[in-house]
């Protein structure tokens, strides 16, 4: 076994000057690119974008802290386990590709509310589908600032709890200046640059591990197994979650969460606005599966790189824990330069993912709660765009804190926890609204708030929270749902309570308002974004 190799004190000054370089640099293109224009060009940049350019901007949006760190973590530690993120976090792109990219452009205008409200009684839908964005963008924001925490922590050597607390405060000051400032324009520029860093530096790392064991995987493989005190195990199912028939049922549980949920987090069917036509959405998907691929494969090697190159032991004893891997495995290929590069691009990663959830959350509150809800539409653009500053404050405020509280915990594993909240609220939903005509108000209430619901009550009652070493309270044990991730029941839970609802509702279907939205969703016929 390898020894830990930590980052050497001295090394804190490069690498912390890399990364503040780049965050100016980042904050310099945000101010110029942005639009200080109407709600349509801060929310949805004006739907200016080609379906390439959003494509590479979704990707940005998607591989987030938990792709690059997390992921990357998992593979070292627990190996073919590990990787099954991935898988799950690829193949979802075909839910939204197949079922929701065309149909959501065509519908709606800037949130899910408008697509879940548009043949629905406005006031109640519109205020449960903001209450279901605002919960699944702090929970993933908590993931992501939490993530940027401990990068940060490792690159300035912070190993204290209240020194990562910090830490992960001022990492989230920066974040929601980002959004302040800049609006959907600057955070999709954000994301495109982002991406291509990040694909960028991911290959090289690739290309260089290679290189150290020959251009042989073979090679590299049995090094990351001499290093990893689970041995050959690490390159078939089972270290993970084939420990008892509980850790496969949770197994399958996060699965379905992670297949599942893209098709229902808000900052991705956001992004089907941002241009101008279902066509340039359907291209989007393409290109954004694409770079997602490329990106997967690498990590692969990265993830088992890392095993091979610092080794397990090192990488647990690091701030961070498993999401030390990437940064760790970038120090040991190329020294504190490479390290302070691949630091910046992480942090890129995760800044470009919390921009785009924090315009998300803000947009869904603003949009649908203060201007359809409380002001009934009665309300100038200006007001909007205000009340959305202020709401990302407080968003920001929030996830801040519960990046405290998540210190430690691998962000990979905490996205799967969002995603099935997405899964479980928005999912069955939008497929009912989308495809179902007997679909009623009732029945978009029943499955929003049974699958929101369910899933937050079985979190917190769940190992996650209480009752094992890694959970959040680990001194305090209330737990008695055994699964980690609640993904296998409450997303049946919804489906369920959606047709329930539907046929309890005394709600009578408004025919000319269905066959406009069906007419609507497939031709794009009346359809704006501005």
């Amino acid at each position: 076994m390898n020894e830990p190799q930590l980052i050497p004190a001295d090394s804190a000054i490069i690498n912390t000057s890399v990364f503040a370089v780049f965050v100016l640099i980042t904050l310099f293109i945000v101010y110029r690119v942005s639009n200080r224009g109407t709600s349509s060009d801060y929310f949805v940049a004006g739907s200016s974008f080609t379906g390439a350019q959003n494509g590479i901007a979704l990707s940005g949006d998607y591989l987030s802290a938990a792709s690059f760190l997390g992921i990357a973590g998992a593979i070292a530690t627990y190996g073919y386990d590990g990787f099954l993120y991935s898988i799950g976090f690829l193949v979802a792109w075909l839910i939204n590709l197949l079922l929701l990219a065309e149909r959501t452009r065509n519908t709606g205008r800037f949130t899910m509310g408008d697509v879940l409200s548009f043949r629905m009684r406005q006031r109640p839908v519109r205020a449960a589908a903001a209450a279901s964005t605002l919960a699944i963008t702090i929970i993933y924001m908590i993931a992501q600032i939490a993530g940027a925490g401990g990068l940060v922590a490792l690159l300035l050597n912070v190993h204290g709890t209240f020194g990562q607390a910090l830490v992960i405060a001022a990492v989230g000051a920066i974040m929601i200046t980002y959004v302040l400032v800049g609006g959907m324009k600057g955070t999709t520029w954000v994301q495109i640059i982002k991406a291509a860093l990040l694909l960028l530096s991911v290959a090289m790392i690739t290309i260089f591990l290679l290189g150290k064991f020959g251009y042989s995987f073979t090679n590299l493989l049995q090094h990351a197994a001499d290093n990893n005190p689970h041995g050959r195990d690490i390159f078939a199912p089972g270290v993970q979650y084939g420990k008892s028939e509980l850790t496969k049922l949770d197994f399958v549980s996060l699965s379905l969460a992670l297949v599942l949920g893209i098709g229902g987090l808000p900052h991705v069917l956001m992004r089907f606005y941002t241009v101008p036509n279902a066509r340039e959405a359907r291209r989007s998907v393409v290109w954004a599966t694409w770079v997602v691929a490329v990106f997967y494969i690498c990590t692969l090697v990265v993830g088992y790189g890392a095993a091979a190159l610092v080794g397990t032991d090192a990488i647990l004893s690091a701030p961070g824990a498993e999401n030390s891997a990437a940064p760790l495995l970038a120090y040991r290929i190329g020294g504190t330069v490479l390290l302070g590069i691949i630091a910046a691009v992480a942090f890129a990663t995760i800044l470009a993912v919390v921009a785009g959830l924090t315009l998300t959350a803000s947009a869904s509150f603003a949009h649908d709660v203060y201007a359809n809800v409380i002001r009934r539409g009665d309300i100038d653009s200006d007001s909007v765009v205000r009340v959305a500053r202020l709401t990302a404050l407080v968003i920001g405020i929030a996830s801040i804190l519960g990046g405290i509280l998540v210190i430690g915990q691998n962000i990979a594993f905490l996205v799967g926890l969002a995603f099935a909240f997405a899964a479980s609220a928005n999912l069955s939903t939008l497929l009912y609204s989308l495809f179902w005509k007997r679909f009623n108000t009732t029945g978009t209430l029943w499955s929003i708030y049974s699958g929101l619901g369910s899933c937050l009550l079985l979190v917190i009652f769940s190992p996650v929270v209480s009752g094992s070493p890694d959970s959040i309270l680990p001194s305090m044990d209330f737990a008695f749902f055994p699964l980690k991730n609640p993904g296998i029941v409450s997303i049946p839970v919804s489906f369920i309570c959606g047709i329930i609802g539907t046929f309890v509702g005394r709600d009578s279907v408004d025919e000319e308002r269905q066959a406009e939205m069906e007419v609507r969703s497939l031709t794009g016929i009346g359809s704006r974004a501005g």
